[in-house]
């Protein structure tokens, strides 16, 4: 059970395949994983919520960000589990494969970001609360960590409390774990499905808070003694 996550059943963060994720990722797969009309709602989002000229971090990224094709961004980072996929995003400017649920530290300094995003991966993290505790100390103070999904997933390494939900459920369940954090102001959910058929799109926005009063701390998130 992930930390911090009381009242949930035993094994909510559990998966049905719980063999090493590097083995699941390690073939590229250089599709998309949501339909046209979810993959613009998620552009939109960042256009309205990435500044200009910032730095992003795409956690749990791939061969395609969905960044707005007219904003330019002085830097995109991208940490996720295939190096083929990673090299192939024309939008990255460096990246990293790094395993989140191995060890949910980020390989960044603090507040060295001015916006992130994780797209249709929130249910596949099996310590979420740490890694988006991390994900609030690599951002700077305000600045939003847009959570998107949908209704697709790989379904043996979605986590169990994910499939016992329904889209209202994950929504609660995403807001709740930007709460447990106790690093990010309350969150605002939305409901970006575009109309008529096709994917839906859900999308949870937390802005960090000021994180200086928690300490000093240095790369990766250990505190300097």
């Amino acid at each position: 059970m992930a930390p911090g996550m009381n009242g949930l059943p035993p094994g909510a963060f559990r998966r049905e395949d719980e063999a090493p994720d590097e083995v699941f990722y390690k073939s590229a797969r250089l599709v998309t994983h949501i339909d046209a009309g979810a993959i613009a709602a998620v552009t939109q989002l960042y256009r309205e919520y990435f500044p200009p000229g910032g730095a992003v971090l795409d956690l749990m990224s791939s061969w395609i960000s969905h960044l707005p094709r007219e904003a330019a961004y002085q830097r995109v980072a991208g940490l996720g589990m295939n190096a083929e996929e990673l090299a192939a995003n024309p939008r990255l400017t460096e990246w990293v494969v790094h395993d989140l649920n191995r060890d949910p530290r980020l390989p960044y300094g603090d507040a060295e970001f001015d916006a992130a995003g994780l797209c249709v991966s929130i249910d596949y993290l099996t310590q979420p609360v740490a890694v988006l505790r991390e994900a609030a100390r690599v951002l700077k103070p305000g600045a939003p960590l847009v959570i998107t999904f949908s209704n697709r997933c790989f379904p043996t390494k979605a986590v169990a409390i994910w499939h016992q939900l329904d889209d209202a459920g994950h929504m609660a369940l995403v807001a709740r774990l930007f709460a447990e954090t106790g690093c990010f102001e309350p969150a605002t959910t939305l409901n970006r499905s575009p109309r008529g058929w096709g994917d839906p799109l859900f999308a949870v926005i937390g802005k960090a808070k000021d994180q200086s009063h928690r300490g000093e701390r240095g790369e990766r998130g250990e505190e300097r003694k």
